[in-house]
């Protein structure tokens, strides 16, 4: 009997500063993507959505998760200023992890990029609950 096809172990070793900078990337990211969202719920709904109790929950929801993803991102940059720059990690398990082929490309490359593009130009798969 044949063994099943078992293919061989890769790892993926890089410096944790390195990899941790790319993580504060996206954080930064996933904020401004975040941020984006608001002037465009305005420009659905009018001005006079912001007179519903609600909407301003949501809005307010919306600043938060901004703020955090910000806050996520600075602390993050602060502390891998005091990482060596020796000390590896293996990021190929977290790496299987990621679903979005971008952010998959963008933690694993080592490329640092700006923000997202603009969500009238942003394009690709949604789910509806």
């Amino acid at each position: 009997m044949t063994e099943p096809y078992v293919q061989p172990v890769t790892y993926l070793d890089e410096k944790l500063p390195d990899v941790l900078m790319r993580i504060v990337s996206e954080l930064y990211d996933v904020a401004y993507l975040i941020e984006r969202v608001e002037p465009q719920l305005l420009e659905i709904g009018g001005t006079s959505v912001l007179q519903s109790p609600d909407t301003m929950k949501v809005l307010q929801g919306i600043d938060l998760a901004v703020q955090k993803a910000r806050g996520l991102a600075e602390f993050i940059d602060t502390i891998t200023a005091t990482i060596p720059e020796d000390c590896m990690v293996d990021v190929s398990t977290a790496l299987n992890l990621v679903k979005l082929a971008d952010m998959h490309k963008a933690l694993s490359k080592g490329m640092r990029h700006g923000h997202s593009q603009p969500l009238s130009k942003a394009a690709g798969d949604f789910d509806l609950f």
